[in-house]
């Protein structure tokens, strides 16, 4: 065994021979040796440094010590200490990389902790969060959990054990530390770990200072804050008794999950922002939980308001459906109706109405919420709701009436309201609820179509109808006469006839033949439908024209398919009827009447696939039920104002990415969905991110007119969301002040004052009445005007139905067979027949457009205002009981300005006379003077095409009367026209004629007169106590020459001279008559040049000018404060024998 263990040494020491001249591992003391100044127990005069005499005994112990192999432990920590080096070193870039997708501020507050879920503790705490920003640092802090304070001990720990191991090292034999290279590489990397750690409980030991010094600032901070913390009040809960299917569909909308965070954010805040999107249940549900807190139940309610007339009807049915109270409790009230009581908790309204409510009662005193919807969509009154309230809540706040809003919004565009300082001084919290209920996968089509969009929408819809499982389709397209013909074709390609519904219940089972046919071909094509399973798929959308392919939709090679439907409406394989599998199409847009609106939301007929045909009025707000596809043909027709013209056109136009997203939504409401998107993924790149603020598209001077109504001067200075252009701005108080709305601003001073006046113009009496009309600036001017002559009622008609607009049914739609060809062609006579008849002969010609809708009001209030009446005459119903009911509306509001006319309402009104009419005319001018027009003459014409149109004051273009109109074969010389839309030329719609001679009397504000003319020479009306004259003048821009008129005698000091004159002739006093024979010299030299060499007439002049007494009431006003006034003046022009009767009977009154 000896030789054996000797031999098995002697092979050991071989083998360290031959690994010790490779391994050289001296160097590495050497090299330490070297910079032994700076080791512990090396010196000089050290042995080791001495050279050794038994070499061999050195070498071969040393390599003994190396060659052991180091141990499973060993291993683990030195792989323990690399790893913690390599994570050291990465410590920096990860810093880096989670500073790059840290959340923003805004979100950071809406983060609490699960730890206190049960323990009474409020969830949602954001003042620490705010004093922590305030306090410098670099953003909002976020406890950490109980758990992370686990493992800093759990270290703090670790750093002892490794303390006391280093000191041990320390404290070893250096021979050891020498010899064993392994251990030097643990010892060394052990010690780099240490210098490391104790740089870590260095920092954390600063940061607990910090923490205790925040603390204690904090201390010092709570007295102050002692007293502005309210006292604690008990929770207040109101029952509500839910049937219990309305509770279960409840608990899975996404918004009840944040009922407490939204509910301590409302506590706590006085404005807050929801973000939710589609599908997320806000407007139903935020209302209820407001209720259930107790903001109703004392004398406030909540009210909620919409874009829509729709959607507060139908949201208000909804909720208390839910809520399982009447109707008296939660109510609505629209613009003509509403079934608000005095029990009313909840108040469903357009935001129209809440404005006219501002204007009654500024603090809004009523409400305890306000909760603004639908805030994304930005209309006008939307944007100046909201900055209104900004200011209205800190002021009940300040008042002890605290009163709380909400911004709800479909998208997270909330910068306008959050970053806007102007809107809000303290950004209002955000509140982000979690996306629609269920998920929708999104489909592009691979090539985008440019002209038939309609024609690719009808395909869409044939193939997900004959291909796809049950499930609803909601279809957008932009306008009614679009959704008109899709709803034909694909009446036509599958009819539903209420007989037949039970031969569509097989949808599932694909048993026509037209499908047979189609397995046939994909047979003989070795392609296969897939089995579609809707509830499993992602989210996410996949490339253009995946999910079509997967679905079997869209595939280019099945041209001979009944599928492939062609383009062209005549052909005879799109216009196949199948009524084996019937659809239930459906026509939803905003002018439609109310009780086929109202179809969309009943279920369909059993066996059949509902199909809604919509424009943009079903994008938002409405939740159709049943909805599983949605076809989006991605534009939206828009109304667009020219600022400078105002020429207004419809134009189509590719909708932004938040409208097809919100339209995308509408699929995920009730179930998993599709949405088949008629364009590509890179044209929906190319859209614009959010819709543009309607109030940044259209005129703004009724809004100007209400905001000057709540004495707001300064209107650029109102905290907008969206300010609408500085032009626009301008232009609205132009206008006004042309109507005599707002006073005109001065004309003399530094140009900086002037400008800064044309923005500040104060309201006139006028208008005030103006803006207690609910109707556009110009129409309210013709209902004040509208008293003479007893007018009233018929202004009252006239200016309800240029309101309403669209008073005529579109009968130039196409028709869908030869049968509604005929009918539509006799009901188009028929219209025709009665416009003539409603128009009249002779003088009410005149009134032209305006005639004939005074004769179809009449006419059909006459008739009981039926439908029945309506559709035989051409008239639309929903119209015309819209403009019934504004008609009551403007005579209540007329009554309330001016009790003394008691107009009512007549419903067998008389036509008006002759003098009537006219007198109607005039005041249409008063009101539409800037939308005159003149008749380009044959000299004018330029061009062949603009034979018989009309030259406009603003535009260089001319425009054309409308061949519809009364007067499109009169061409009178001057017109007024209500609006200017472009077409295919440029038309002017609701057209009066207007005599010549009337645009300078009635419109002097837009005409530009002469110097008074010699000849007649001015005088003095005795009736009116002025001094008159006749000027020739030009109507402004455009410098049309207009006859000679007689106006006052303009202002300056020759109308003093021209007084002074008839004053001493006796026509201003006839008193002073008997004194005329008898004066010093004519009055005529008043006027001379030379008048000034006699002290007399500057004396007089002097006189006059000094108390601005130009016409006899200035001067009667000036005898009432000073009796003696003008009598040394006057005696001056007369002998002194006669002073003393001349002061005995002064003043000559």
């Amino acid at each position: 065994m000896g030789r054996l263990r000797k031999r098995h040494n002697w092979k050991g020491r071989q083998q360290s021979d031959t690994q010790q001249p490779a391994n050289e591992g001296k160097t590495d003391v050497v090299v330490e040796l070297e910079d032994g100044a700076k080791l512990k127990g090396v010196d000089a005069c050290n042995a080791l440094v001495l050279p050794s005499k038994k070499d061999k005994k050195s070498i071969t112990e040393k390599p003994i010590s190396k060659k052991k192999p180091l141990t499973k432990k060993q291993k683990r920590q030195l792989e323990k200490v690399l790893k913690l080096k390599e994570k050291k070193a990465q410590r920096s870039d990860i810093l880096a990389k989670l500073a790059e997708v840290q959340l923003p501020e805004s979100e950071l507050k809406m983060l609490y902790t699960t730890s206190k879920l049960g323990t009474g503790e409020k969830l949602y705490q954001t003042k620490r969060t705010n004093d922590e920003v305030e306090d410098g640092g670099p953003g909002p802090r976020i406890s950490s959990l109980s758990g992370a304070h686990r493992k800093r001990k759990w270290k703090e720990e670790e750093e002892e054990q490794q303390n006391e191991e280093s000191s041990d090292v320390d404290t070893s034999s250096n021979e050891d530390s020498v010899d064993d290279g392994g251990d030097e590489a643990t010892d060394t990397l052990a010690s780099t770990e240490l210098t490391s750690l104790n740089q870590e409980t260095e920092v954390k030991q600063d940061l607990k200072e910090e923490q205790e010094a925040q603390k204690e600032e904090g201390k010092v901070l709570e007295p102050n804050n002692v007293p502005v913390k309210r006292p604690s009040q008990p929770a207040v809960f109101i029952p509500v008794d839910r049937l219990p299917e309305i509770q279960e569909s409840r608990l899975k909308l996404p918004v009840l999950a944040e009922e407490q965070v939204i509910m301590e954010a409302v506590r706590e805040n006085a404005c807050v922002v929801l973000c939710g999107e589609t599908g997320s249940g806000k407007t139903t549900q935020v209302p209820q939980f407001l209720y259930e807190a107790g903001y109703a139940s004392g004398s406030g309610i909540i009210g909620i308001t919409e874009p829509r007339r729709v959607a507060a009807v139908s949201m208000s049915h909804r909720v208390a459906k839910e809520m399982n109270l009447p109707t008296q409790v939660v109510s609505y009230q629209i613009r003509y109706e509403g079934n608000v009581t005095s029990d009313t908790k909840i108040k469903f309204m357009t935001d129209g109405v809440l404005l006219k409510e501002i204007q009654k009662d500024f603090l809004l005193q009523k409400y305890s919420v306000i909760i603004i919807d639908e805030a994304h969509e930005r209309s006008v009154y939307t944007d100046i709701l909201i900055g209104l309230l900004s200011r209205i809540v800190p002021l009940r706040n300040r008042k002890a009436m605290p009163m709380k809003l909400l911004i709800m919004s479909a998208t997270l565009r909330v910068e306008d309201f959050t970053e806007n300082r102007k809107l809000f001084p303290l950004p209002p919290l955000v509140i982000k609820v979690d996306a629609r209920q269920f998920p929708v996968t999104i489909h592009f089509n691979k090539r985008t179509p440019i002209e038939d969009y309609t024609g690719e929408v009808f395909q869409k819809i044939c193939k997900i109808h004959r291909m796809l499982p049950p499930g609803g389709i909601l279809v957008f397209l932009t306008g009614q006469a679009e959704v008109h013909t899709v709803c034909r074709r694909l009446r036509k390609a599958f009819p539903f006839r209420k007989g037949n519904a039970g031969a569509g219940e097989g949808l599932e089972g694909e048993t026509s033949g037209d499908t047979r046919k189609l397995k046939k071909t994909k047979q003989k094509k070795t392609v296969s439908l897939p089995r579609i399973d809707l509830d499993n798929y992602s989210a996410l959308p996949l490339d253009e024209g995946d999910e079509d392919r997967e679905a079997g939709i869209g595939e280019e090679e099945d041209v001979d398919s009944d599928l492939e439907l062609g383009e062209d409406p005549g052909d005879t394989v799109e216009e196949k009827a199948d009524p084996s599998i019937p659809l239930y199409v459906l026509p939803l847009y905003s002018l439609l009447a109310p009780e086929q609106q109202a179809k969309v939301f009943r279920p369909p007929p059993p066996g059949t696939r509902v199909c809604v045909v919509a424009t943009n009025v079903a994008e938002t707000s409405l939740t159709i039920p049943g909805i599983k596809y949605v076809v989006d043909c991605g534009r939206v027709k828009k109304r667009y104002y020219d600022r400078v013209t105002g020429v207004s056109s419809f134009k189509v136009s590719w909708t932004s990415q938040a409208s097809a997203n919100q339209r995308a939504g509408r699929a995920g409401r009730t179930e998993p969905g599709h949405c088949y998107r008629l364009y590509s993924s890179a044209v929906f790149g190319d859209f614009s991110q959010f819709s543009e603020a309607e109030i940044t598209r259209r005129p703004v001077e009724d809004l100007v007119l209400q905001m000057k109504d709540l004495n707001i001067d300064k209107v650029v200075n109102f905290p907008f969301p969206t300010s609408p252009s500085a032009e626009a701005l301008i232009a609205s108080e132009e206008l006004l002040v042309s109507l005599g709305a707002l006073e005109e601003p001065p004309r003399t001073g530094r140009v900086k004052d002037m400008e800064r006046a044309k923005l500040s113009c104060p309201i006139t009496p006028l208008g005030r009445a103006m803006a207690s009309f609910p109707v556009a600036p110009r129409y309210a001017k013709m209902l004040a005007l509208g008293k003479q002559q007893d007018c009233l009622p018929y202004v009252i008609a006239v200016v309800a139905a240029m309101t309403v607009r669209e008073l005529f049914e579109d009968l130039d739609r196409p028709a869908g067979s030869e049968e509604e060809n005929s009918e539509l062609a006799q009901r188009k006579a028929r219209l025709t027949l009665m416009r003539r008849l409603w128009a009249g002969q002779g003088p009410s010609l005149q009134l032209g457009d305006l005639m004939v809708m005074l004769g179809a009001v009449g006419a059909c209030e006459f008739g009981g205002c039926t439908p029945k009446f309506c559709e035989k005459n051409g008239l639309r119903y929903k119209a015309m009981v819209e403009i019934r009911r504004l008609r009551g509306q403007l005579t209540n509001a007329v009554n309330a300005v001016c009790p003394e006319v008691a107009v009512f309402v007549d419903p067998k009104m008389a036509p008006p006379t002759e003098s009537q009419v006219v007198c109607l005319r005039q005041i249409v001018l008063a009101g539409l003077g800037d939308h005159l027009a003149r008749r380009i003459r044959e000299e004018e014409i330029i061009d062949p095409k603009w034979k018989n149109g009309y030259k406009a004051t603003l535009l260089d273009d001319p425009v054309f009367i409308h061949p519809s109109s009364a007067l499109f074969k009169k061409l009178p010389e001057f017109i007024v026209y209500q609006e200017v839309m472009e077409t295919t030329k440029m038309y002017m719609r609701v057209v009066s004629a207007v005599e010549t001679q009337w645009v300078p009397q009635l419109l002097p504000q837009y005409c530009h007169f002469s110097s008074p003319l010699e000849t007649p020479a001015p005088w003095f009306c005795c009736s009116t106590g002025t001094i008159k004259c006749h000027c020739t003048s030009t109507f402004f821009r455009v410098g049309w020459q207009l006859p000679e008129v007689e106006r006052n005698y303009p202002e300056g000091l020759d109308r003093y001279k021209l007084f002074a004159r008839f004053l001493l002739e006796g026509q201003v006093c006839p008193k002073l008559k008997k004194h005329s024979r008898h004066l010093l010299s004519n009055p005529s030299i008043m006027l001379k040049t030379w008048a000034k060499l006699q002290p007399r007439t500057e004396a007089l002049l002097a006189a006059l000018v000094s108390e601005k007494a130009d016409c006899r009431d200035a001067l009667l006003s000036a005898w009432k404060n000073k009796e003696k006034f003008l009598l040394s003046a006057y005696c001056l022009w007369l002998p002194e024998s006669m002073h003393d009767e001349v002061a005995k009977s002064w003043p000559p009154i």
